[in-house]
C-alpha cells in the first residue's frame, strides 16, 4: 500500500520550489534569470498584431450557380484570394430557389454572401446579401478582367488588409449609402483575423460613373505612394435592392437599368433599320430611272459668249464625180492612173 501523505507535504513541496528561485537580496550569477528581466528605463517591443483579439467575426461565402464561364470562375477565385475571411462552397443547382442560400450560409457559419448567378451562358449577375435578415442587392456584372491578365502589373501580399475608397456620391444618395455599408461589411478584412496579414498595401476603389459602380484594386507603392492596378476589375450595374436576403420587398429599383435581352434586341432592331433604309434608297433610285425626264427650258443667256463662225462660199459641183475603180492590187491601180494622165495630156495637146 502506498504511504499516506502528511498534511503539510504539498505545501512543503511548493515552498521548496518557491525557495529554489533567488530572493530579492541574493546575488544572481551571470546568465541567470535576473538578466532576462527588463529594466524600467528600457522600452519593450510591442507584441505582433496577430496576437490581438479577433472581435469582428464577419465571414463571407463566395460561390456561384452552375453554367458560369471560365472568366467568372477566375473572378470568383480572385475574390477568394483577396478576401482571407471568405469561404467557398460547391456550385448551386439552377433548379434550387435563391432562399436556399440562407441555409447554406448558416451551415457554413457565414453572415455575408457573394453569389454569382449565370443566365444564358452569357449574362452574369451578382448578389450581395446580409444573411439571413437582409438587405440584399442584385447587380449585372460587366467588363470583367481578372488577376491573370497581363495588363495588371501590380502585386500585393496575400491576406493583407485593404483600404476601401468610395466616391463622394455614396454619401449623397440614400440607396448608395446603404450599398456603401454593405460593401464595407463584405470587402473589408476583419482586424486580427487569423488568416490575414498585418499590412495595408492595396486599395479597393468604388467609383460611380454613368449610373454604374466601377470596382478597381490598386497596389500602394511604398517609395512614392503611387498606385498601380492589380486587378480584378469589373463594373456593377445596380438592378434592385431588397429588404430581405435574396428576396422580400423592393427598397430601390434602378430606373436607368436596361436588361441584356432588351439591349441585344435594340441592337438587332438598329441593324434591321439600316438594311431597310438601304433597300428603300435602292427602290427610290429605280423609280427615278424609270420615270420620264423633265425637259429643261432653254436659257437665253447661254449664247452670250458664243462667237459666230466665218461663212464659207458655197460650191456647187455640176459634174458627177467619177466612180473610183475598186482594185485590190496596188500596181494595177497605179497603171490605170498613169493611163488616165496620158489621155489628159493628149487631149490638151
Amino acid at each position: 500500500m502506498a504511504a499516506k501523505r502528511k498534511r503539510g507535504a504539498l505545501a512543503a513541496g511548493k515552498a521548496k520550489r518557491a525557495r529554489s528561485g533567488p530572493s530579492a537580496g541574493e546575488a544572481v550569477p551571470e546568465g541567470g534569470p535576473r538578466e532576462r528581466s527588463i529594466p524600467p528605463q528600457e522600452y519593450s517591443i510591442p507584441p505582433p498584431v496577430s496576437q490581438g483579439k479577433w472581435k469582428n467575426k464577419e465571414r463571407v461565402l463566395i460561390f456561384s450557380s452552375r453554367g458560369i464561364n471560365f472568366r467568372t470562375r477566375h473572378l470568383m477565385q480572385d475574390l477568394r484570394t483577396l478576401m482571407p475571411h471568405s469561404k467557398a462552397d460547391t456550385k448551386m443547382d439552377r433548379k434550387d430557389q435563391l432562399f436556399v442560400i440562407n441555409e447554406v450560409c448558416e451551415m457554413k457559419n457565414c453572415n455575408k454572401c457573394i453569389f454569382f448567378e449565370a443566365k444564358k451562358k452569357q449574362d452574369l449577375y451578382m448578389w450581395l446579401s446580409n444573411t439571413p435578415q437582409g438587405p440584399s442587392a442584385k447587380f449585372l456584372v460587366q467588363n470583367v478582367h481578372t488577376l491573370a491578365e497581363l495588363k495588371m502589373t501590380g502585386n500585393c501580399l496575400r491576406g493583407s488588409r485593404p483600404l476601401l475608397s468610395f466616391d463622394p456620391i455614396f454619401d449623397r444618395e440614400p440607396h448608395y449609402a446603404l450599398l456603401k455599408e454593405l460593401f464595407i461589411q463584405i470587402f473589408s478584412t476583419p482586424r486580427y483575423h487569423p488568416k490575414s496579414q498585418p499590412f495595408v498595401d492595396h486599395v479597393f476603389t468604388f467609383t460611380i460613373t454613368d449610373e454604374r459602380i466601377w470596382f478597381r484594386n490598386y497596389q500602394i507603392i511604398e517609395e512614392d505612394a503611387s498606385l498601380v492596378e492589380i486587378g480584378p476589375r469589373f463594373v456593377l450595374n445596380l438592378i434592385k435592392i431588397f429588404q430581405g436576403s435574396f428576396g422580400g420587398p423592393t427598397l430601390y429599383e434602378n430606373p436607368h437599368y436596361q436588361s441584356p435581352n432588351m439591349h441585344r434586341r435594340l441592337i438587332r432592331l438598329s441593324v434591321a433599320a439600316k438594311l431597310r433604309e438601304k433597300q428603300q434608297v435602292k427602290e427610290v433610285q429605280k423609280i427615278k430611272k424609270k420615270g420620264t425626264k423633265v425637259l429643261v427650258e432653254e436659257d437665253p443667256t447661254e449664247v452670250v459668249f458664243e462667237t459666230p463662225a466665218e461663212e464659207k462660199p458655197v460650191e456647187i459641183q455640176l459634174v458627177k464625180p467619177e466612180s473610183k475603180p475598186i482594185v485590190k492590187d496596188k500596181k494595177k491601180l497605179r497603171k490605170i492612173q498613169r493611163k488616165k494622165q496620158k489621155k489628159l495630156f493628149r487631149t490638151e495637146g
